[in-house]
């Protein structure tokens, strides 16, 4: 498994769709994965560190896995079939492990929540992981590229949230 951390969330100028970017730590691929605007919001939310009156639902599932006595030990993006991407959190309770089947998006978000790890399967990341450049800002601070500006990010998805249109959920 390969280590990565949340690099950036994107909107894909031709889709108008949401984009997580998740950066190999120590490497420079990082694995472009589509989400839905409500798991963009999530994950915004999650990097502003905004509570919200009533808990989201990544909320809900991290203190539904808390008050069950269990940790959510990592999140795994694991496969790719038929253009979906998928994944598993990994849970221990009493010292055993749990598996749980999860679309990647909600896996990032409730990581981001709980302060887990994010790993991609190496095989998923050798066939899927993309080489990326880094501009010269990203260079000049070695520390921010394991911590991206949440600001941007959410500046970023505001952005697309602001420009979305129900009829383009329809597509």
């Amino acid at each position: 498994m390969v280590e990565v951390i949340l690099r950036a969330v994107r909107v894909d100028v031709g889709s108008s769709t949401p984009l997580l970017l998740l950066e190999e730590v120590g490497g420079e691929r990082v694995l472009p994965i589509f989400i839905g605007a409500p798991e963009a919001t999530a994950i915004a939310y999650a990097l502003q560190h905004l509570t919200t009156p009533r808990p989201m639902s990544h909320d809900l599932l991290g203190n539904v896995i808390g008050a069950l006595g269990a940790k959510v030990f990592s999140v795994e993006i694991t496969d790719l079939r038929d253009n979906t991407y998928f994944a598993t959190l990994r849970l221990v309770r009493d010292g055993t492990e749990v598996e749980v089947s999860s679309r990647p998006s909600d896996a990032v978000a409730l990581a981001l929540r709980v302060g887990a790890p994010i790993l991609v399967s190496d095989e998923l990341m050798a066939s899927e992981g993309r080489f990326m450049q880094l501009d010269d800002e990203e260079e000049d601070g070695a520390d921010e590229v394991e911590h991206p500006s949440e600001s941007d990010l959410v500046a970023e998805l505001r952005e697309f949230l602001d420009s979305i249109r129900p009829e383009d959920f329809n597509r």
